[in-house]
């Protein structure tokens, strides 16, 4: 069996996809199960158990000898939630449950980390894990992920293989149910398709103008691509970035947007808001040499690439992955 956590979410259920079509049918989902996420992106997919969050360690301490494999991908993940407590019991406290476990019953794990860990990027986006207890996140979510890194790379005690992931800014279907926290391109499409036209956000820096703040987006397919080969791969151990390695502009993100659409550009700006202006990251670019240096030698898909097939597949129909 292989164990999925927050497997109703965006990422997760992706992976649920891609394990199928791969002929993985024994899969353990792990979540709260609200209803909009199961009936989305759960319906259909070969699933062996569902097992609620909050009864997940009981149940592998019932059922260890039959897992191979955990990803453990649950989480909260909003950016704008700042209290603390949220993410010290779910993102911090939680996860170092699953990786005890991991350890007691030998189990492999493959985490998810954030590229919200880097802050403002001053210290640049290179995964070398002497770096990581140096990085300043810039809100509480950043926090519990930099926290929990940093916590497993202090720990003695360690799965035989594990592996946390530096997710950048992660687009694709099945993200119908995330409401604010979605992706740039899910909400580019909706405006563009309600309205003819699309609103960004002003740049308050004077290093780039309107609409060239640069964001490495990386398409779902990719990160479970990575997530498959690191679960048949089992070697090299560590923390990895995971973006697409090229930093792109919102601006042409908006252009491949419309395009995609087949609706000519129409683009205004206003003001970033002045909730998130003190926290708001001009330019990310996941350096991927630590996981390239390892086999994984696989082309991600472009953003012109990516925005077509998940527009024109996914979001015109309303489909699931």
């Amino acid at each position: 069996m292989i164990v999925v956590t927050g497997a109703a979410g965006f990422i997760a259920s992706c992976l649920v996809s891609r394990l199928n079509a791969a002929n993985f049918n024994d899969i353990v989902v792990v979540d709260n199960f609200s209803v909009s996420k199961k009936e989305g992106n759960l319906k259909g997919k070969k699933i062996k158990e569902y097992v609620d969050r909050d009864g997940f360690f009981e149940w592998l301490d019932d059922n260890y000898e039959e897992v191979e494999f955990i990803f453990h991908l649950g989480a909260r993940t909003d950016t704008t939630e700042f209290n603390k407590d949220v993410f010290d019991l779910l993102n911090l406290n939680y996860s170092k449950k699953v990786w005890n476990a991991c350890c007691e019953y030998q189990i492999p794990l493959v985490y998810a980390s954030s590229a919200a860990t880097y802050g403002s990027g001053t210290l640049g986006y290179d995964d070398e894990e002497a770096t990581i207890p140096l990085l300043q996140p810039l809100n509480p979510y950043g926090d519990s992920k930099n926290d929990f890194d940093k916590w497993a790379l202090e720990q003695t005690a360690k799965p035989f293989f594990w592996a946390g992931l530096k997710f950048f800014n992660v687009y694709g279907p099945n993200e119908y149910h995330k409401g604010r926290m979605a992706s740039v391109i899910f909400h580019a499409y909706n405006q563009i398709k309600e309205k003819g036209s699309l609103t960004l956000f002003r740049s308050h820096n004077l290093d780039f103008a309107d609409g060239e703040q640069m964001r490495d987006f990386v398409y779902v397919k990719d990160v479970v691509e990575v997530c498959i080969f690191l679960m048949q791969h089992r070697k090299n151990s560590g923390i990895y970035n995971l973006g697409s390695g090229k930093a792109r502009t919102f601006m042409a993100l908006a252009l491949n947007t419309f395009e995609a659409m087949g609706v000519t550009p129409n683009i205004d700006f206003v003001d970033t808001p002045e909730s998130i202006r003190d926290t708001y990251q001009y330019f990310t670019e996941a350096n991927m040499s630590k996981l390239r240096s390892i086999g994984y030698d696989r082309e991600f898909y472009t953003l012109e690439e990516g925005v077509k097939d998940y527009v024109q597949n996914y979001l015109v129909e309303g489909k699931y992955y």
